[in-house]
């Protein structure tokens, strides 16, 4: 079960844990920094408000368990508020707009780049933050010249054998998935005698999507009647533990791979091209 400030994640890798002197004197050449954002927002009528920005702290902290133990990742405390006003009007929800959102962001990782980081991961856990962490990342490219990478752990699809069609398709939010973690992690957070199934119908549409070929402006309200989008009574804390060691084994490898990742090496044979031109 996930305890939060517990384990490596927390004792060995959580950055605030340090002393401002202990910060100058880390490494920071190979130092990647993860920055959690998720959300606070209405889950439903049985899991938790914090459902996104919870299995983003659990799930960190069991992939920082795996890690090697040689490579310079950092935690920062979430960013637990995220671009939530899809649900606003449902009891529960606290969202951001996305100016405050993106300002935010950006303060942050200026203040790393002050302190001499050079590699920042935007670790999110709520789809409504999606779009806006795509084009802050490249903002914050721009104006500091960090390496920025941002990443959705349920991108990975660890979970295509464990849940149907229907709930790969249309489980966004408080379905199978999500229910599935958080038994797995805070079970005691579950409400389990309210589980419900909830898919929008959209039989009738051969190009239109909710994530995805083309997709369409809409609200929660707009999509459910329950406020999810899933089938939260499949779910089970078993589904849900084979999910998360599934996570935290691709992401321990993923984040070495950024610690050693250097983004003028992505030119290839450009710089052959250009060395080739300067010997004409």
């Amino acid at each position: 079960m996930f305890q939060r400030y517990e384990g490596t994640a927390w004792e060995q890798r959580f950055l605030p844990r340090l002393t401002s002197k202990q910060v100058l004197e880390l490494p920071k050449e190979k130092a990647l920094v993860i920055l959690p954002v998720g959300a606070v927002e209405q889950h439903g009528p049985h899991l938790p408000i914090y459902t996104d920005t919870l299995i983003g702290e659990a799930t960190l902290t069991q992939t920082l368990e795996r890690l090697n133990g040689e490579s310079e990742v950092w935690l920062l405390p979430p960013v637990s508020y995220g671009k939530s006003n899809e649900h606003i009007g449902l009891p529960g929800t606290i969202s951001l707009s996305a100016t405050t959102l993106k300002g935010v962001i950006m303060d942050i990782a200026d203040s790393l780049h002050a302190s001499g980081f050079r590699r920042l991961l935007l670790f999110n856990t709520h789809g409504g933050n999606v779009d806006l962490l795509n084009l802050v990342s490249r903002e914050i490219r721009i104006r500091t010249g960090m390496m920025v990478f941002y990443l959705s752990p349920g991108s990975l699809n660890v979970a295509e054998d464990l849940m149907s069609a229907e709930e790969l398709e249309y489980g966004i939010h408080g379905g199978d998935y999500e229910t599935s973690i958080v038994m797995s992690i805070k079970p005691d957070w579950v409400q389990t005698e309210f589980l419900v199934k909830d898919f929008p119908d959209m039989s009738k549409y051969r190009f239109l999507t909710l994530e995805g070929k083309i997709r369409f402006g809409w609200k929660m309200t707009d999509i459910s009647v329950t406020g999810i989008s899933g089938n939260a009574t499949a779910a089970t804390s078993e589904k849900g533990q084979i999910i998360q060691d599934r996570i935290a084994e691709l992401l321990a490898k993923a984040l070495d791979e950024l610690c050693q990742f250097e983004i003028t090496d992505v030119l290839g044979d450009s710089k052959a091209m250009q060395a080739d031109g300067a010997r004409l």
